[in-house]
């Protein structure tokens, strides 16, 4: 049996001996509750803290940050456009399923145009204007008309997926049941909108992603077609990272920054080239992790659990024993 903190278990720690009301649901209302947890006195320290101590607020009215929620609805919404018989209703038939696909974008479109505005107006310093609404349509107009293109990258990773998965029997399994084409699905939808200037919203799709799968993309990285993330889980791609074609790697594989740059005031550089850069029809097998902006050459393969700081010429093999053999001895 658990126990639990009796409402005089809870007086008796914090030192009151007044009564305590119990509401419908056994809870203390809110003017005793206040009196046995003191709260006067932390609501004052936490209202100093946010408007002095540690403000971090921006200058101007309060504003609503974009919901994570809305835009877990409106991702899957996306994806049920692009894949309208896997995600969607399985049962559309050909003369209905442009209507499915037209229905569900225009929804989704004016629900992340909301979104698109929210995450604007959050981080903008300026006042609010019909600029920035207008700018939040076109935006969220030039992302609407990039679907068919990314559609087709999707495509690729999941051939990719197939060709490269001897377990995998049929597009299907893979499309709606591998974190790895998950995780690809909301990047390429990510990426976009961190071209297009979104990127706190792009952010929050990265990290819905992360949530659900265990692989943390960054939305900048770029990603070359036909990508394929087996099992997944524990994978990191930095904002910088450069992917090429058919690059396949494996579960807990970094591809990160070695150090970080600062300026003179000793301030983290931000947006520097920093992750590497991984050509056409690399493998990088489970555990590697793979420092700084350095260059794995085309056709190589790096085994599992090494760990890389330098540049890989083209159609090499990189396992731990090779790395070690580079360390001079003392």
């Amino acid at each position: 049996m658990t126990a639990s903190l009796s409402l005089q278990d809870a007086r008796d720690i914090s030192g009151d001996d007044g009564e305590v009301s119990e509401g419908q649901n056994g809870g203390a209302h809110d003017g005793t509750a206040s009196t046995t947890w003191r709260l006067d006195g932390i609501v004052s320290e936490l209202r100093r803290s946010r408007d002095v101590t540690h403000n971090i607020r921006q200058d101007g009215p309060s504003r609503r940050p974009p919901s994570r929620t809305a835009l877990e609805a409106i991702l899957n919404g996306l994806t049920e456009a692009l894949f309208p018989r896997h995600y969607g209703q399985s049962d559309l038939h050909p003369d209905n399923i442009d209507d499915f696909v037209g229905n569900t974008l225009r929804d989704n479109l004016d629900a992340l145009l909301e979104q698109v505005h929210r995450g604007a107006l959050f981080v903008s310093e300026e006042p609010s204007s019909d600029r920035h609404f207008q700018d939040a349509v076109d935006l969220t107009r030039t992302f609407a008309s990039r679907l068919p293109d990314i559609r087709g990258l999707l495509v690729s990773d999941l051939r990719a997926a197939f060709v490269g998965d001897p377990a995998a029997t049929n597009f299907p399994e893979i499309l709606i049941g591998y974190p790895g084409m998950t995780a690809i699905i909301h990047h390429r939808l990510a990426h976009v909108l961190y071209q297009l200037g979104a990127k706190l919203l792009a952010r929050l799709v990265a990290e819905i992603a992360h949530t659900k799968t265990g692989i943390d993309i960054h939305p900048g990285a770029n990603i070359g077609p036909s990508f394929f993330v087996d099992h997944g889980t524990g994978v990191v791609i930095g904002e910088t990272a450069i992917i090429g074609e058919r690059v396949r790697i494996y579960q807990a594989v970094t591809l990160g920054a070695r150090h970080f740059p600062t300026d003179d005031t000793g301030r983290v550089v931000k947006g520097n080239p920093r992750h590497p850069i991984v050509e056409d029809d690399v493998v990088i097998y489970a555990g590697a992790t793979i420092l700084g902006r350095i260059v794995i050459g085309k056709g190589s393969t790096i085994g599992g659990n090494v760990w890389l700081t330098e540049d890989v010429p083209p159609n090499s093999f990189v396992a731990q024993a090779t790395v070690r053999s580079k360390i001079k001895p003392a």
